[in-house]
């Protein structure tokens, strides 16, 4: 019972303190003047996916590699098929004209290379700086392409930090919001990956399937309030670019840092099924980009219902899945 408590109050913790830190370093960057474009591009898109990061980090540095790559990889699974599917539920999203298309290609094209240097069997050191270098890289592209100039990309991210919550005119309430929100991001992902793993040794579970199950789904809430609370205010089409953000973010950043920390071995699930389920839920992306497909509530629906299957599945035993089919 212990862990489940450990679990369900580091979820609480990211989650509340995710969104307070955001806020705060939202609020300090507005009253610095930095440009709105410029905020989305760092302090939004990075500050959202924190939890991820710093859960990534702890479960790596406590010898929990199967964790924290099954958080990545289940975060990227629940990124498109929850949250995608919930917040069409609430309204169909329609994306920009010319929105994202950038990024869409640059993340199938991520995904394909983290999936490579999974099925070597490990996420090296080497591989880990190559992800991030492609992260920084990108970052970097996007800013001279976006900055100054008037694009769909841009009007999207502005929206962004326009759905962030605002905090009191006070700057110490600002400072205060981004310091205690970091320490409860660090605190909640020190409870999470401490009582997932007591959970998976308890039941006698891997590791992995804690990761891509009840840690994908925790550390995807903050995008999952953020495109419901988007999608409800009638700005459904942000929600794609939380979602193409953050899985770029968790495939790059996160997977990248952490196997420069610690390298990661991949297991034989990951490999064998979960990274080919990731791929194929990034490809579904690029239609709702490249060719403005219309993600409708009957799609959202699909979307929802793969979901379940796919959680289904990991509860099932993937492996004995995969032996009744050969």
């Amino acid at each position: 019972m212990i862990f489940w408590a450990q679990v369900v109050g580091g979820f609480l913790l990211l989650l509340f303190a995710a969104d307070y830190m955001v806020r705060g370093a939202v609020a300090i960057s507005h009253r610095l003047t930095v440009p709105p474009i410029v905020i989305g591009m760092t302090v939004v898109a990075f500050g959202t996916s924190a939890p991820e990061l710093v859960v990534g980090l702890e479960a790596g540095l406590s010898g929990a590699a199967g964790l924290a790559l099954g958080n990545v990889i289940g975060s990227n699974v629940a990124n498109v098929l929850l949250v995608l599917g919930c917040a069409a539920l609430v309204a169909p999203i329609v994306p920009k004209q010319g929105a994202l298309i950038h990024d869409s290609v640059v993340l199938m094209g991520g995904s394909i290379v983290f999936a490579f240097f999974c099925v070597q069997g490990e996420v090296g050191r080497i591989g880990g700086f190559l992800l991030v270098a492609g992260l920084l890289a990108f970052v970097i592209s996007a800013y001279k392409r976006e900055y100054g100039a008037k694009t769909p990309d841009g009007d999207l991210l502005v929206e962004e930090v326009e759905e962030v919550g605002s905090l009191p005119d006070s700057l110490a309430i600002e400072i205060l919001a981004l310091v205690a929100g970091l320490a409860g991001i660090l605190f909640g992902a020190d409870l999470l990956v401490e009582g997932a793993i007591g959970i998976a040794r308890e039941f006698g579970v891997a590791e992995e399937v804690i990761g891509l199950t009840v840690i994908a789904i925790g550390t995807s809430l903050p995008e999952l309030a953020a495109s419901l609370a988007a999608a409800y205010r009638g700005h459904a089409d942000v929600a794609v670019g939380n979602v193409v953000g953050s899985n770029l973010f968790n495939i790059l950043g996160i997977a990248g840092i952490v196997a420069i920390v610690t390298p990661l071995p991949v297991a034989g699930q990951l490999i064998s099924f979960d990274i080919w389920i990731m791929l194929l839920t990034s490809a579904l992306v690029l239609p709702l980009l490249l060719w403005r497909w219309r993600l409708m509530r009957s799609t959202g629906l699909v979307f929802l219902i793969s979901y379940a299957g796919y959680i289904a599945a990991q509860a099932f035993g993937v492996e004995r899945l995969l032996g009744l089919f050969g």
